[in-house]
């Protein structure tokens, strides 16, 4: 009875371990066990992530997150390692990285300080600015949000746009109404069927946008934006490993032109399925920014 109780004891320590256990597996742990590494992206936010004709995730933080996974199998020693996908949202892509459903998210997700209370960020790959779009005809400035006044603006739900939004009307006493969507595509057809005066994206969605519409001219994109919007890709908090091999591959993309070469194929040409061509320069503070590779989210770094 006595060796009985001692091998129980034995047990329930072991057993409250386990959590500990594993919990100090990091994610590069959980990747070489499992042989592959899952890719959280959105399917509709051309040109970051969206899909194909073959409905096969493509796009410039995709092509990245690619870049990423090669590097981590490299550094893993593994003769294959299998990339999978995940689609996600603005509102579960924290919670699925979090829980371990994806072990990247690649998309277009503003590094903010907020967002660093949560999960971490690899180094800018993007500078994005908050821009309102809106019909030529729809009676509104969408350089002055006051213009907007007892209107409505569509705004990704669960997104730093959607807050934004709210925060500077209930500030100024705009009295917009914030109306929620569930992506990039939702937000625009939201204007283009005149059941919002407008729509709130970061620039690089919204100049996407406009591009993909079937009457481009008629739309105009704010040339004042409301906020810088730095993008990077997400990654798991607290797990210094994973995010030293993550940012050692941006990094390295960065300084070899290959994320350069990347912005000129998705915002300076055609780009599938539709072969729509942005026409967005990169801008001096995104070139400055790769030029000093940095995952602050702090907004004057971006300023």
């Amino acid at each position: 009875m006595r060796t009985s109780a001692v091998y129980l004891a034995a047990a329930l320590v072991f057993s409250a371990l386990l959590p500990h256990v594993a919990a100090a597996e990091g994610r590069l742990d959980k990747i070489k066990q499992a042989g592959a590494i899952v890719l959280g992206h959105p399917e509709s936010s051309v040109p970051f992530a969206y899909l194909d004709d073959k409905q096969a995730p493509i796009g410039y933080s995709v092509e990245i997150c690619q870049g990423i996974a090669a590097h981590v199998q490299k550094s893993l020693g593994l003769a294959k390692l299998d990339v999978r996908y995940n689609p996600t949202s603005s509102a579960t892509r924290i919670p699925l990285l979090a829980n371990g459903t994806i072990d990247l998210e690649c998309g277009n997700t503003t590094n903010n300080l907020e967002r660093h209370k949560l999960v971490a960020f690899a180094p800018t790959t993007f500078v994005a600015e908050v821009v309102l779009t809106a019909r030529k005809d729809g009676g509104v400035n969408v350089d002055d949000l006051a213009s907007f006044r007892g209107k409505a603006i569509a705004a990704q739900a669960g997104g730093q746009t959607f807050r934004l939004v709210s925060q500077l009307s209930a500030k100024n006493g705009y009295n917009i109404t914030v109306i929620p969507t569930k992506d990039t595509a939702e937000t625009f057809l939201m204007v283009e069927s005149g059941r919002a005066a407008g729509s709130a994206q970061d620039s690089g969605l919204a100049y996407a946008s406009v591009a993909s519409a079937r009457t481009s001219g008629d739309y105009v994109i704010s040339k004042k934006g409301l906020e810088p919007a730095p993008y990077g890709i997400v990654q798991p908090k607290d797990d210094p490993a994973f995010k030293k091999v993550v940012d050692e591959a941006v990094v390295g993309m960065i300084k070899s032109g290959k994320v350069a070469a990347l912005y000129q194929k998705y915002f300076l040409s055609p780009i599938p399925p539709k072969q729509i061509n942005l026409a967005y320069p990169m801008s001096d503070i995104l070139k400055r920014v790769l030029a000093s590779p940095t995952d602050s989210g702090d907004p004057a770094v971006y300023q």
